[in-house]
Parts: structure tokens; sequence; C-alpha cells
């Protein structure tokens, strides 16, 4: 099976080549044959790109150890559902996924604008496909999932512990389709661009992709954040690593994108602008798949890469789509990207979306300077120096302050023209209910009043989410006045009617939301580093962890010892009353190698933390533990070297090593849990974290309202595609 993934693969690049030329040609020499044989090439390589990594993930599933991705990633021991997950955690398998993806997305692009924007379609069609030639060339030449060894080993090194969480399962599924549907729009604006047509079709198109991919990658990123937060063990949701930056760095510029079309659409403007989002969005998504590959930038996160070669074709293809990018748009911003308006008024809805812009914009630059500064000042000084969180936060803070007010100014103010009095009555009632609420927060909660910068974004995030009540509020009643109907059936019915706007509304509630939850967490968090034995007891933010009594457990799968457990039992209180019991815990899973100890090689693997959480909309209770094992693993060797004397003897024959082993270790975890040492714990208080993840969720059922097609729009595209067949057919009589 591993050469018919290898004959997949040559078959996708052959695809790719021969349908970037054909659509190319075929649009030059308006020969619609050749277009039609481009396009139905990208179908087909849907098809061998889906066989392919079938043929890759069934190996996973059964693990087919003579397939080398699975025998460094996976194990016997894993759970099927992480091997499943197990063939995008290598270099190889994820760079397939991304083919494959990049694959279906366009498909699916090129199926449904079938008939609409032929002039520009070839062109995006080819660029969606030479996309796939150089991922298809990546995993031939480089990165092949489907290299094999004559002798497989009995046993795989297995799944790295940090990516055996629920969350890893779907947040690279989720990145990779931001980054694959963010491909559409970049295509298709290339292709406009080519051809000179730059109006308002070719973003009403390939909105639905835009927006799609804008929510992926959204939801990606949070998933990612809800991982660090309940699995790395140092209790925080944002580290401002390189990759997770990466990922963010095309969000940005896409949000600004999404908001900016509006301008153009309504009134011919920003065509420059828009162009130059969707082209930056589009060069970002494949930074950020660089970064993980490159190794160029330290990251949790990064693969690890031996060799310069995928290094350096990236940077070659980065500086392909950034070189023909600025062309394209230097060359059309005198005619065909000539705006058709200006801006009347600093006081309307175009000025604020601009100024909404610029502030995204500038997110996006301090995220990418402060990513890349250790390459900065390594080429200017000769030294690598890096910026951690507070550099960041000094320059993110202010501008994320000025977003979140201008999100609740721009649904109010009017198109072309506005004053201040009549601004002033759209957002006078937001204005006191956030207001109210900040003032009641500084009389109520201790130490409210020292921060500053929290309580302006806490004012300015309750404005907003003010607006979009009110705007609700407004329709709905409007509607009910119209229809005479009940409350739910009027705004049901007035969201069904604009989903576009009001998804929008619930879109700006989320991330309002989620602001809130970030800055409350992080300005009255409370957290301590401490030691203790059993009946030991920690005080934090008015609540006390009492360490009760060790835990320590093995445990098995598939017949096979997966993991030894050790943790603790923790009892949490308030005022004398238990509110919560947390257990703690480290797992260290075996090294895969046959020098190490027998029983040694169970202490000297990876190792991951399994936090204590009880989380509330309130506050979360977060404990994470790291045992002291220092003395059980001098008692290990010891019993390693004995062990290996027995074996020699012939006092334990080789039948019975297995079942010897398992009953030392389990004496070894009894003896821990009886007598063991002190503990280093991490303990937080974390108040109001949980409305992180509940703004996420607003954003993305927001999301999927703007997403959902509107009614009629289905029937309007089967009959636009009729339509065009007809004329066509029409056009060869």
């Amino acid at each position: 099976m591993a050469t018919v993934g290898q004959a997949c693969l040559i078959l996708a690049l052959g695809l790719c080549a021969y349908g970037a030329g054909a659509s190319i040609a075929g649009a030059r020499a308006g020969r619609e044959g050749l277009v039609i044989s481009g396009r139905r090439a990208l179908y087909a390589l849907v098809l061998v790109t889906t066989i392919a990594f079938a043929i890759l993930e069934a190996a996973f599933l059964r693990s087919d150890f003579s397939y080398t991705v699975v025998a460094t990633h996976s194990s016997t021991t894993t759970p099927w559902y992480y091997r499943f997950a197990a063939a995008w955690s290598s270099q190889e398998g994820s760079l397939l996924l991304w083919l494959w993806l990049l694959s279906m997305w366009s498909a699916l692009a090129v199926f449904l604008l079938r008939g609409r924007l032929r002039d520009v379609a070839p062109y995006a069609t080819a660029v969606l496909l030479g996309l796939g030639a150089f991922f298809s060339a990546l995993l031939l030449f480089t990165a092949s999932p489907f290299a094999t060894v004559a002798q497989a080993p009995f046993e795989g090194v297995g799944l790295n512990p940090l990516l055996r969480h629920p969350s890893m399962m779907i947040h690279p599924v989720m990145l990779y389709s931001g980054y694959t549907l963010f491909s559409v729009p970049f295509a298709f604006a290339v292709g406009a661009l080519i051809v000179r047509r730059v109006d308002a079709e070719w973003i009403r198109s390939t909105r639905f992709f835009a927006l799609g991919a804008w929510l992926a990658l959204g939801f990606g990123i949070i998933l990612g954040a809800r991982w660090s937060y309940a699995e790395l063990g140092w209790g925080g949701y944002w580290a401002w690593d390189p990759v997770e930056n990466a990922s963010l760095l095309p969000w940005l510029t896409g949000t600004a994108f999404l908001h900016s079309v509006m301008i153009q659409e309504r009134r011919g403007m920003l065509k420059v602008w828009n162009a130059s989002l969707v082209l930056t969005t589009g060069v970002l998504c494949i930074l950020g798949t660089f970064l993980v590959r490159s190794g160029i930038l330290d990251s949790i996160h990064a693969f690890v890469q031996e060799g310069n070669t995928i290094a350096w074709a990236f940077t070659s293809l980065i500086c392909v789509m950034t070189i023909a990018s600025v062309y394209l748009v230097v060359s059309r911003r005198r005619d065909a990207l000539r705006s058709e308006a200006r801006i009347d008024s600093f006081l309307s809805r175009e000025s604020m979306f601009l100024a909404n812009n610029l502030v995204f914009v500038g997110l996006a630059f301090v995220v990418f300077w402060g990513t890349f500064f250790p390459l900065i000042s390594e080429a200017i000084t000769g030294d690598k120096a890096a910026v951690g969180p507070p550099w960041f936060d000094r320059y993110t803070v202010p501008l994320v302050l000025i977003l979140v007010l201008l999100s609740g100014i721009g649904p109010v103010i009017a198109w072309r023209r506005s004053s201040a009095s009549r601004l002033w009555r759209s957002v006078r009632a937001p204005v006191i209910f956030a207001a109210a609420v900040v003032v009641a927060v500084l009389v109520l909660v201790s130490g409210a009043p020292s921060h500053h910068l929290t309580m302006l974004l806490l004012l300015f995030a309750l404005f907003a989410i003010g607006v979009a009540v009110q705007e609700l509020w407004r329709g709905m009643r409007a509607r009910q006045a119209m229809t005479h109907s009940g409350p739910v059936v009027a705004l049901g019915g007035l969201v069904k009617r604009n989903r576009r706007r009001y998804g929008g509304y619930i879109v700006h509630i989320g991330i309002a939301v989620l602001f809130i939850g970030v800055a409350l967490s992080s300005a009255f968090d409370g957290s301590r580093d401490i030691r203790l034995k059993p009946g030991g007891s920690v005080t934090v933010k008015g609540y006390t962890f009492t360490y009760v009594k060790p835990t320590g457990r093995i445990a098995q799968r598939a017949g096979e010892l997966e993991r030894i457990e050790l943790g603790s039992r923790v009892r949490v209180t308030k005022d004398g009353r238990t509110v919560a019991t947390l257990e703690p815990s480290r797992g260290y899973y075996p090294v895969n190698a046959p020098m190490m100890g027998v029983l040694s090689r169970y202490f000297e693997g990876e190792s991951t933390s399994e936090i204590g959480l009880k989380g509330g909309a309130i506050r979360d209770l977060w404990i994470a533990e790291q045992p002291d094992i220092s003395a059980l693993q001098r008692k290990v060797k010891r019993a390693d070297a004995l062990f290996v004397q027995l074996v020699r003897s012939g006092r334990i024959k080789m039948t019975q090593a297995a079942e010897v082993r398992d009953l030392t270790l389990q004496r070894f975890v009894r003896d821990y849990a009886a007598s063991p040492p002190p503990a280093q714990f991490r303990v937080i208080v974390n108040p109001m974290v949980q409305w992180i993840w509940i703004g996420a969720t607003i954003v993305f059922l927001g999301g999927l309202l703007c997403l959902w097609p509107a009614p009629g729009t289905v029937r309007g595209r089967v009959r636009a595609g009729y339509a065009a067949r007809v004329a066509q057919d029409l056009g060869r009589a």
C-alpha cells in the first residue's frame, strides 16, 4: 500500500502541473475545453490525495511500523483515536493533510463558482493547483509519508504525550482548514487582478470561503489556547509563542479584510487596500505553515527539522507570492483599483471601518515584529535576542482598547456622514449601561481601582455588548410592529432575513465577552508555587488547598504498560466549607530505547501534566503537580541492575520477565504512595477565565450564522448555473 500512496503523490504532482498549465493556456487562448480540463484536474487531485491520506491513516490505525512515520509517531499502547490523530503530528503527515484540505476546499470553490467569474476562475484554478504542486513536490522529494523500512520494529516510539489531548485531534485540522480556505480568496484575488476585473463580484463570490477560513482559523486558535491551559501545566492560555503568533497573523488581517470589503461593496472604495489585505493574508498563511516546519524560531509547537531543504523551499514560495502580489497591486493601482468614491466625513461608518482596519493591521505588525525580532536582531547585531510577553502586552493592550471601542461605534454610526449629536443619541444607553457596571465593579471588587487599563477595557467591552444588544432589540421591536408576532418569533425572523448583519452583532458580543474574560482573569488571578508534604496547605485568594494524600497507578493498554501516574488528592475549602476535590498528577511514558534499563525506561521518557481543575462562571480552581521522583529513580536503577543479574543467572526466565517487571513497578508505585517525598505544586485561582471559552463559543455561533446561506441562495445558484449552461450551449450553436 505504501507504493500506492507514493504513486498517488506522483499523480498529484502531475495533475497539478497539467491542470495549472491547461487553465492558463485555456484562459489566454480562449479555449473553453482546456479551462474545463484544468478544472477537472483539480477534481482528480481530490481523489488521489484522499486515497493517499486514507492509506496513511490505515497504516496508523493498524500500527504498521514498516512505515517510518508510523514507527516514529505511534505505538500499540497509543489509543486508537490518538493513533488516528497521530497522522498529522508528524512533518510528513501534516503536509499531506495540508495538501488534502487544499484540494478539497479548492475543488469545492471551483465547483460552486463554475459559470461565474469565467475570466477570473482559470487563473484562480492555476494558482490553487500551483500551491498543490508545491506541497506535492515537498511530499515526494523531502518528506514522504510513505517511506518504509525492510525490517519493521516490534514497537513504535509513540505519540508525544503532550499531544494526547482531545483538542489536539481537532486543533491542527482547524488551523490547516483556515490556512487552505484563505487560499481560495487569495487565488481569486490574483485572478481578478490579472484580468483587471476588481469590482465587488469576486469579493461576493469568495466571501463564503473567506468567512469560513476566518471561522476555522479562529476556532483552531481557541482550541490551542484551551490545550495550553489544560495540558502544559503552566496555567496560561497564551504565551506569545512564535507558532501561536503565526496563526494569529492571518486571522488579524483576514478580520480586517472581512470588515473593509463592506465599504467596497457599498461604495466602491478601498480597492487597493482590500486587494493588499487578502493577498497579505494568503502569504501569512504560508508563513504560518513555514514557521512550524523550518525550525528558524524556537517553539514547543514546531516540528524538529533536520536540514534546510523545506525551509528554503518555503522561503522561495513566500518570496514568489510576495513579489507577485506587490507587482499586481502596484501595476493595477491607477486604473483597475481606482476608488469610485471618497470618505465624506470623519464621523461616518466608512471612517470607523478604516480606523478598525488600521488597528488590526497595527496589531498584526506588532505581532510580526515581536515574533521575528530574534532574526531581525541577529541580522543587525549578530545576537539573537527575543522579546517576551511583557513587550507584546505593552503594545497590544492599547490597540485592543481602541479596537473594542470601535467595534461599539461602527454598527450605529451612519454611512457617508453623521453628526456628534446623532451619534450620541445612538450610543447614549449603552454608554450609561457600561459606566454603571464599571462603577459597581470599582465599588464592590477590592483592588479594581488600581487596574486602570482593565477597567477601561471592561468599560469599552460592555459598551460594545450594549450597542449590539440595542441593535438586536430595536430590530426585534420593529419586526414585532410589522408582523404582530411574539419577541422570540420576531427576533428569529429578523436574524433569518439578515444573517450577515445580525450574525456580525453576535460575533461582536462574543469578542467583547472574550476580552472581558482575558482582562479580568489576567488582572485578578492569584497563584502560588509551593512545595507541600501530605497534610500541608496553602491559601490563595481565600481558597485553602490541602494536600490530602498521594496517589499512584499504572495504566495499561492492549496488555502493555502505557504510563505510570503519580499524583495527589487535594481538598479545596473556603470559610471551612469544601468546594472541590482535585486530583492533579504527572504521567510518565516509557522511552523506546533498548539500551535503557528495563525499569528505568518507564521514568526516562516523556511526561505530561494532568491538571486538577474545577471550573466555574466566577472563577477556576487550577492545580498542577510535579512529584519528586529522584529517590524513586535511584531505587529503580538499583532494581535494574539486580533484574539483569537475576535474568543472567537464570533465576528469572525470559518468559517471566514481563510479569516480574510489572509486579516490580507496581510495588514501586505503592511504596511511593505509602511514603511520598514533598511534591511541588502550582496553585492558581483564576477569576472569569471561563468567559474566554464562553465568548469564543458565542463568536463561533455568530460566525456560523453569518456563514449559513440565506433562504433562496442555493436556488439562486442553481438557476444561475443553469442559465450559464444554456448561454454556453447557445453560444456553441
